[in-house]
């Protein structure tokens, strides 16, 4: 019975700003027979859906509780300031925290930036999530720190970003339930990392079927140095004296 036949899949979850395509692309070519499905959640549901059972892994952002998962950090994002268009920062090449101080700076409920000390001045509420906050800021209600991949998910025409190079940074990584490191599983950390298919880590490649052995002509005998004599010739006898 083959895996389609059997129904099994491999569901991987993703918070906003990971885009998976590229190794969905590389899970297709290598595993057609496992379909991966992909699991779009909030920010703050990655962790939880690992734990219900609803995910064999997931892309969270860190920080995250680790109780009971394998956790792999993978890249860090830069942090960013969106603002309106003709806002004055929106004419600077980068922005610095400092230079948040006289503004009013929106604090979703779903943020993913740690902050020792949040910047700025609290704004009016606390949008539910962050595209919420996104409309807030093109309202001018205020301005927003995020995640470079968060700024350009929610862009709009109206609004643009700067980089925050002093500001906290946010970091993607791979998690999963320490307790189901399953074949699949292996072979998603494998495509994350970059293995190639013939990778000694995580599944054994199947062996390559064994050529037969080729048959060797026989060598000549070796004699004692005479010339042969072919088989057609008759030896001539002696002559009768």
């Amino acid at each position: 019975m083959t895996e389609e036949e059997t129904g099994e899949v491999f569901r991987l979850a993703y918070v906003p700003g990971v885009t998976p395509a590229k190794w969905v692309d590389i899970w297709t070519e290598r595993i057609p027979g496992v379909p991966i499905v992909l699991v779009a959640v909030p920010a703050a549901e990655g962790v939880p859906l690992l734990r219900d059972g609803g995910a064999d892994a997931a892309f969270v952002r860190l920080p995250v509780d680790r109780d009971g998962l394998s956790v792999i950090p993978l890249w860090v994002e830069n942090t960013v300031v969106v603002v309106p268009k003709d806002h004055a920062m929106a004419a600077a090449d980068e922005v610095a925290v400092a230079d948040l101080a006289d503004h009013e700076v929106l604090h979703p409920l779903d943020d993913t930036i740690e902050w020792p000390t949040r910047p700025g001045l609290p704004a009016f509420t606390r949008p539910a999530t962050t595209a919420d906050a996104v409309g807030l800021v093109a309202a001018g209600t205020g301005i927003l720190l995020v995640p470079q991949s968060l700024a350009r998910l929610h862009h709009r025409r109206d609004l643009t970003y700067r980089p925050v190079p002093d500001a906290p940074q946010s970091q993607v990584a791979l998690a999963w339930p320490a307790n189901a490191t399953t074949d699949l599983v292996e072979d998603f950390i494998g495509i994350v990392r970059g293995r190639t298919v013939n990778s000694s880590r995580g599944r054994t490649p199947a062996s390559p079927p064994k050529k037969p052995a080729q048959r060797q002509a026989p060598k000549p005998a070796q004699g004692s140095g005479r010339r042969a004599v072919p088989a057609g010739r008759r030896r001539k006898g002696k002559r009768p004296r």
